[in-house]
């Protein structure tokens, strides 16, 4: 069970195709006395590394990977490379707060994001706090085209960073931003000029930070007025058979974004998460949701990746004076309307009978 340690250093996963600019951002970013103590992995794909001579940070603070994309064979070294850096600092060889792991430009971060939260050897001593995707305002609308590896690098981020809007016209960036906004609808959009932009606004904590134990859900004997979810189950995909999208890449990617004001009943909004990790879970990208349960004066949170939906977390407060429950799910692949029917049966109020 993935629980959070008060003392675990924060992560922050840089991300962004080719040429789109992650290591400018990266050396403004460094220069900010916030982040003097920062660490950084810079990967690097093929053989022969530059991008750490490009970067200006001590260079015993910069461990460099070349074994290629992040997102096949490296799992295994990025965890080595991040134990390495903790048993550095637990020596006291080097001092760092936080991390930085900047990736390759072709990179699909969903399963690093994996390995940080559930890898053994650094989930209990480091935290993922944002997915921070670098996007070209210039190249970026004809790299979304190309290629669905950028499409992916968008739809997981915490907080996308617009670069290069100096180089188009202001019409061209607004429809760049909302189609950003149209592929991922929970994530912050932010715009560097030359690179530069605020630490704090692409750092700091997220939900995460006010999470306390675990949720466990009482025991409730669901009465035969509970909404089948057959016509959920019947629709979704499995690995043998998902739909073969045509055109842009854009096109494969499908989301909901929904808030509420009732709280839900705790034993419909467990069969909703259980339903959707069963059938759902490979194609989800993203899941992010707060959530009001009946009964409760705290709430849940959820944070999925792909293939892992870690199980649901009680908040210690809310966040905010918004009590509304909030969900954001973005996924791949799925068939027309699935994720808006499953949020509006977590909405349904069927009798329940408790046991």
């Amino acid at each position: 069970m993935f629980t959070l340690e008060p003392d675990r250093l924060p992560v922050t996963l840089l991300t962004g195709f080719l040429g789109a600019g992650k290591t400018t951002l990266l050396n403004h970013l460094l220069r900010a006395p916030s982040m003097a103590g920062a660490a950084v992995i810079v990967n690097e794909f093929g053989d022969i590394g530059l991008d750490h001579d490009l970067i200006e940070a001590a260079s015993e603070t910069v461990t460099l990977m070349r074994s290629g994309c992040l997102c096949c064979t490296i799992r295994g070294d990025l965890a080595a490379a991040m134990a390495g850096l903790w048993r550095r600092r637990a020596a006291g060889e080097i001092a760092f707060d936080r991390v930085v792991i900047e990736t390759t430009g072709l990179a699909d971060p969903g399963p690093i994001q994996q390995t940080l939260l559930s890898e053994p050897r650094i989930a209990g001593a480091f935290s993922l706090e944002a997915v921070v995707t670098v996007a070209d305002a210039a190249a970026g609308p004809a790299t979304l085209d190309r290629h669905f590896e950028a499409v992916s690098q968008i739809a997981v981020a915490d907080r996308l960073v617009i670069t290069k809007g100096d180089l188009v016209t202001a019409v061209r960036l607004s429809a760049f931003e909302a189609r950003l906004a149209a592929i991922n609808p929970a994530a912050t959009i932010l715009r560097a000029d030359r690179g530069r932009i605020d630490p704090s606004a692409v750092t700091g904590p997220g939900l995460r930070a006010a999470t306390g134990p675990s949720l466990v859900f009482p025991t409730v004997s669901l009465a035969a007025g509970l909404p089948p979810l057959s016509a959920f189950a019947a629709r979704a995909p499995t690995a043998a058979l998902l739909p073969q999208a045509r055109g842009s890449h854009d096109a494969r990617i499908s989301s909901v974004a929904t808030a509420f004001d009732a709280p839900v009943h705790p034993a419909i909004f467990e069969l909703w998460f259980e339903t959707l990790a069963a059938l759902a879970a490979p194609n989800i990208l993203r899941l992010k949701a707060i959530v009001a349960l009946e009964g409760e004066a705290a709430p849940i949170v959820l944070h999925g990746v792909q293939h892992v939906l870690h199980p649901p977390e009680r908040l210690k407060r809310w966040p905010s004076a918004d009590r509304r429950s909030r969900i954001v799910v973005i996924a791949r692949d799925m068939p027309d309307g699935l994720l808006a029917d499953s949020v509006a049966y977590l909405q349904s109020r069927p009798a329940l009978a408790a046991s």
